[in-house]
Order: C-alpha cells, then sequence, then structure tokens
C-alpha cells in the first residue's frame, strides 16, 4: 500500500542535510504518534549497554512493532526526533547513520538531538516518531 505521506524538498535550502524539510499527509489520514522507542528488551532490560549503535537498532527494532501493531511501518513515518545522551557528536552521528539506514529512501524530516539523560538505565537512545496512514 502506497504511503500517505509526501515528503518536500526545497532546492533554497541546504542539500547536506540527510533528508526532508517538510512533509505532508491528507486530511483524511489517520496520525499515530509514538511514544519514544527506547533500546529497551522484551523483559524490560536495556540493551547494547555502552554502545550507540545497538541501542538505535533496538530502538528502530521496537519502533516497527510499535508501528505494525498500529497499523503502519516506517514508510508511514512522516517526522522523527532522535535522542542521544551524550555531548560528542560523534554518539550522535553513530545513532544517525542507524536511523538513516532504516528509513532508506523514506528521508522523513528528521531533528538529531544531544540531550544530558533519558529515562531508563543505562539507556543512550530514544526515537519519538508521528505516522500517517489512510484506512
Amino acid at each position: 500500500m502506497p504511503s500517505a505521506v509526501t515528503l518536500i524538498r526545497s532546492h533554497e535550502l541546504s542539500s547536506v542535510a540527510q533528508y526532508a524539510y517538510a512533509a505532508t499527509a491528507p486530511s483524511d489520514a489517520r496520525l499515530i504518534f509514538l511514544a519514544g522507542s527506547c533500546p529497551l528488551n522484551e523483559d524490560g532490560t536495556t540493551a547494547g549497554i555502552g554502545d550507540y549503535k545497538a541501542q538505535a537498532e533496538k530502538a528502530i527494532s521496537n519502533m516497527r512493532l510499535a508501528l505494525d501493531a498500529a497499523g503502519a511501518d516506517l514508510g508511514d513515518v512522516i517526522s522523527t526526533r532522535v535522542l542521544v545522551a551524550s555531548s560528542d557528536q560523534a554518539d550522535l552521528v553513530t545513532a544517525w547513520e542507524v536511523v538513516r539506514e532504516a528509513f532508506a529512501d523514506h528521508d522523513v524530516p528528521s531533528t538529531l538531538m544531544g540531550v544530558t539523560v533519558l529515562g531508563y538505565d543505562h539507556q543512550l537512545v530514544e526515537i519519538e516518531a508521528v505516522a500517517a496512514v489512510t484506512d
């Protein structure tokens, strides 16, 4: 099923960004607001302790499960916010590369942020998302 999401680009904005600058969905789309996807295992423990890449991968995996439960997939995501508990830009890039790879050609508008701390013990990455589907 084709996505309801339309990604918008502008030739007047930097082409360095690895994502669209805006996205729209039709007025009849059902919006899905996901809780922040965390790198938690099914038993509630934190996956990939100390490993930004592993935590980003687990967060994406959990996001896929949440989207599936809501009747959507990554191609239906309209925006993301990637939170990384670090002040080191290299750690943010490590998490970002996982997100970009997962979304592939569906380069949704995204914000990448370094934060001081996240909610779970040993948590380094969290990914928020909004999706849109037409039923």
